[in-house]
């Protein structure tokens, strides 16, 4: 993933080639600047009793099974070893000797020629050494122990990942500089990285202080890890090295959709069509969490910040940190710990603790009240001189017959109606107070999908902000009618009963 052998890496193999085979010692290495602010190192060695003939026949054929998807090399062979890697890891002050030996020194022969015979083998030995050393502590570290999560949730069991090497997450990152930085969240910052081989990825680098711990980042890992689906991020691998928690993803491109629904400028570039297709493939994503995997997971934090898009505007579920794996035939669960983001929770969740696909179903509502209105859920509303929440001025549009008054102004002229009003009521249906008034992920597919389908008339929501004298009609005069709701998208203070 890092160093994929480009010409100028393959054409510096063969030049050693060319030296070891030379050299009474078979022995050769050098670095060279193949990029502005990067240098690649290469060692090749053949076994010193070897012939001219042989040790070239053996080189040509282990520059030929150069890896081109790897951070860094070692080819070993009965007979020869290559290995190049963007870091030092031999001793340069060997090059002296080598320098010696190649002015033709003759009083140091001898010793020439002692250290070229020892240090070979002894390097050979070394790389074996360290080669099944780094073998091991990686099958260990991608296998990972069971992660358990801290409410007495599941048991994870990771499948393996590939970890990358701190100084080569350093060195694509430019040294995690501000000009590389992305954006930064309440877990860290993320940094676009670019590798030798040209291939882009966005770093996310837990902060030290985070609140998102091991657990959480093994989670991000184990769970990511076994999805593979065109509307999630794509995990390339990750880093934890000592103090450092690092997840590398795909780089995607144009950030996350609140970057554009919630700027007045940016939103303009959604019209209707990408904004349908942002929804649907939302829809397809969590479907595959839910249903289509290998396993059952429920996200917990689905929002716009945590959707992103490529260069396309398709949609890409991501930041698994607090996502959970139900085991089979696992309808629901409980925690002790509510996490996720106020204003895209369900009622059941955020007052109980109680999660399951619906709650992510629930989410999903509001996510496509905020693609459709471009307004977040936490905004106020002012409608009849009254104010509420995105979901309740959705609402009593609704009831009222207006539902298209919720629409974002900057695609309204090219707003197909009939599918607009059906997103919101496939919406509201998404955010109904009862669990099990809300369709599953598949029906919500089959209702994007089919125009023929029927929907159910949908009941109130959940975190319905009710007018004072809403409350008096519904609850009857024994409701305390100065009661209301927080409209804050971090705190609840108040639920009103039904």
């Amino acid at each position: 993933m890092a160093i994929s052998p480009t010409s100028s890496t393959t054409s510096l193999c063969l030049i050693l080639h060319v030296n070891t085979t030379a050299s009474p010692r078979k022995f050769a290495f050098k670095k060279e600047n193949y990029a502005p602010s990067q240098t690649v190192y290469v060692l090749v060695q053949c076994m010193p009793d070897l012939t001219t003939v042989m040790c070239s026949s053996c080189l040509k054929q282990t520059i030929k099974n150069l890896p081109r998807d790897k951070i860094g090399a070692r080819l070993l062979s009965p007979s020869c070893i290559l290995r190049y890697d963007i870091y030092p890891f031999y001793n340069e002050t060997y090059q002296e000797v080598a320098s010696n030996d190649m002015h033709g020194k003759e009083e140091n022969s001898m010793q020439v020629i002692i250290i070229a015979i020892v240090v070979p083998l002894g390097v050979y030995v070394l790389l074996f050494i360290v080669i099944s050393s780094f073998y091991v502590t990686t099958r260990l570290k991608n296998t990972y122990e069971t992660a358990t999560a801290d409410d007495g949730g599941d048991d994870i069991t990771t499948a393996g990942s590939f970890q990358f090497d701190f100084k080569a997450v350093e060195a694509a990152t430019n040294n995690f500089s501000q000009r590389n930085k992305l954006g930064q969240g309440g877990f860290g910052e993320v940094y676009k990285g670019t590798f030798p081989n040209r291939l882009q990825v966005a770093v996310k680098r837990l902060s030290k202080t985070s609140v998102q711990g091991e657990k959480e980042f093994k989670n991000e890992v184990i769970v990511v890890a076994k999805l593979q689906h065109r509307n999630l991020v794509k995990l390339l691998g990750f880093c934890f090295e000592k103090e450092e928690k690092i997840l590398i993803y795909e780089y995607v491109p144009n950030k996350s959709l609140d970057y554009f629904l919630f700027d007045s400028t940016m939103k303009r570039q959604l019209d209707w069509t990408r904004r349908h297709n942002i929804i649907r493939g939302i829809a397809r994503g969590v479907l595959y969490l839910h249903q289509d995997s290998r396993l059952t997971i429920i996200h917990r934090d689905l929002k716009a910040s945590n959707v992103l898009l490529d260069a396309s505007l398709n949609p890409k579920i991501a930041d698994f940190g607090m996502a959970r794996i139900f085991g089979i035939d696992q309808t629901e669960a409980s925690t002790r710990r509510v996490v996720g983001t106020y204003g895209y929770m369900s009622p059941e969740y955020a007052m109980y603790g109680q999660f399951s696909m619906k709650s992510d179903v629930y989410s999903f509502g509001i996510l496509v009240l905020e693609i459709i209105s471009g307004k977040k859920n936490s905004s106020l509303y002012k409608m009849d001189d009254h104010a509420g929440n995105l979901v309740t001025y959705t609402w009593r549009l609704w009831r009222n017959g207006s539902p298209l008054e919720v629409v974002d102004p900057s695609f309204q002229e090219n707003c197909q109606e009939n599918e607009t009003r059906r997103c919101i009521h496939i919406a509201l249906l998404c955010v109904q107070e009862e669990v099990e008034d809300r369709p599953t992920m598949s029906e919500i597919i089959q209702m994007l999908t089919t125009s023929s389908i029927a929907l159910p008339v949908p009941q109130p929501p959940g975190f319905f902000l009710r007018m004072k004298h809403e409350e008096v009609r519904e609850a009857g005069p024994t409701m305390d009618s100065s009661a209301l709701c927080s409209v804050d998208d971090a705190s609840i203070t108040r639920l009103t009963p039904r």
